[in-house]
């Protein structure tokens, strides 16, 4: 039994689906009798989620490892996730680390702690996370947030591309049983949440390990039923699976969200086979078309990594021109990060610093560029804003709670507050618009 009166700090880095664990190991804490606290106050245990995906995810790893110890040099520090995983002796050597624990077998977490306060010894619990073959199941009971909330279906990687350590943080691909993926909805919806964003490591793979197998155009036909949900978005898919039925699926479904999440890595095809991306760009542009044709109002956001090793300045540009033609609505410009055991990092022609620091901010300009035109498409349009947040008015001649939400195509709104709650649903006329996002007034009835 966990010790009532006792405080909890979490720290998380990196993406989404860490979001979505800390907020299931948050609630194993919360079972047991912890309260949760600010990572900035006194807590008896911090739990640090990391990240292991670039090297400045390990680097703040790190540096909240050691805010952790400054806050309370008492405190039993608790270190998970990906860089856990893929360095456990590296973590268990950094000062102050009390508990280290891998991507599996986290529901003894809270058992764990207890068993180190009592030994007072570091302990280290990393399995062979290519031994995995279930769903870690971790349901989380009760949800922060009042409006969006995040569904896991998915955890692993099959594709091991030549620059990524995921799947040697998280396994092989392993998808979530469908009736759990429904039931954990149900309880999202009941509790007021209007939008579900459903994640995954590779989330196009999902059913493929399931006997029978499933598909990710079947979670979207479940979850189309379920009542007082009004969107469901997608994670990131990749374009080889995007097929005809998840298409079709995304056009009939009217809950399902106009907005995709691509990747794209690179624009060269040469950069895409030392990568080992499972596509040509042919094959990429031609899966977007088909997008378009049949979701003419979709809204395509995409990754892109720039400074690869052997990236010549003139297929830089070449990515500069595709990135250009797909018309992208927003970009996520990444600089290649050598990660040790990949065979990335060992490839001849290294890419130096000023040059991959150069050719970002280019890319990053052009994002900004793309966005600014999509958005702009917006301007004397009506669109259906979810309201997640308010904020004060920054202008001081106008009273009243400025709103931010979200269209379907996940492009930010903010309008000043009218009739209703955060959690509605709402028209909105747009008068403006900026790289970032648009702003309107509320349509009133």
């Amino acid at each position: 039994m966990g010790v009532a009166g006792k405080q909890v700090a979490f720290y998380t880095l990196g993406c989404k689906l860490n979001q979505y664990d800390t907020q299931s190991l948050l609630e194993l804490f919360r079972q047991r009798g912890y309260s949760v606290v600010d990572f900035n106050d006194m807590a008896d245990v911090y739990v640090i989620n990391t990240c292991t995906v670039t090297g400045s995810g390990e680097r703040k790893s790190r540096q909240a490892i050691n805010r952790a110890v400054r806050n309370n040099p008492q405190a039993t520090i608790v270190v998970t996730g990906c860089y856990a995983q893929t360095a456990p002796g590296d973590v268990a050597g950094l000062k102050g680390v009390d508990l280290v624990i891998g991507n599996q077998d986290r529901d003894c977490i809270v058992d764990m702690v207890e068993e180190v306060a009592v030994l007072q010894r570091p302990q280290v619990l990393v399995s062979d996370i290519f031994q995995a073959r279930e769903f870690e199941e971790l349901p989380i009971l009760e949800f922060t947030g009042r409006t969006r909330a995040t569904l896991k279906i998915q955890d692993g990687c099959n594709q091991f591309c030549s620059y990524c350590k995921i799947p040697y943080a998280r396994g092989p691909s392993r998808s979530r049983d469908l009736a759990a993926i429904i039931a954990e909805a149900k309880r999202l919806a009941s509790r007021g949440f209007r939008e579900i964003v459903l994640t995954g490591i590779h989330l196009g793979a999902y059913g493929l390990d399931l006997n029978p197998p499933s598909s990710l155009a079947a979670v979207i036909r479940a979850l189309d039923e379920v009542d007082n949900l009004a969107r469901l978005r997608l994670g990131s898919v990749d374009a080889p699976e995007i097929d005809g039925e998840l298409i079709k699926t995304l056009r009939d479904h009217l809950k399902a969200c106009r907005h995709l999440h691509i990747p794209l890595q690179a624009g060269d095809d040469g950069i895409l086979k030392a990568m080992r991306r499972p596509y040509t760009l042919g094959e990429y542009r031609a899966v977007i078309e088909q997008i378009r044709h049949h979701l003419p109002e979709v809204a395509i956001t995409t990754d892109i990594i720039v400074g690869f090793p052997g990236e010549t300045e003139a297929q830089f540009q070449a990515a500069l021109e595709f990135v250009r033609e797909m018309a992208f609505t927003r970009l996520h410009v990444f600089r290649y990060s050598p990660r040790k055991g990949t065979p990335a990092a060992r490839f001849p022609h290294q890419i130096p610093t000023p040059i991959k620091n150069q050719r970002s901010k280019e890319m990053i300009e052009l994002g900004h560029e793309l966005s600014l035109a999509f958005h702009q498409s917006y301007v004397g349009r009506r669109v259906e804003v979810l309201w997640e947040e308010s904020k004060p008015n920054p202008l001081e001649d106008i009273e009243g709670e400025l709103w931010e939400g979200h269209t379907a195509t996940y492009v930010k709104v903010q309008a000043q507050r009218c009739q209703g709650e955060l959690g509605d649903l709402q028209m909105v006329e747009i008068h403006h618009a900026h790289e970032e996002g648009i702003c309107g007034k509320v349509v009133e009835d």
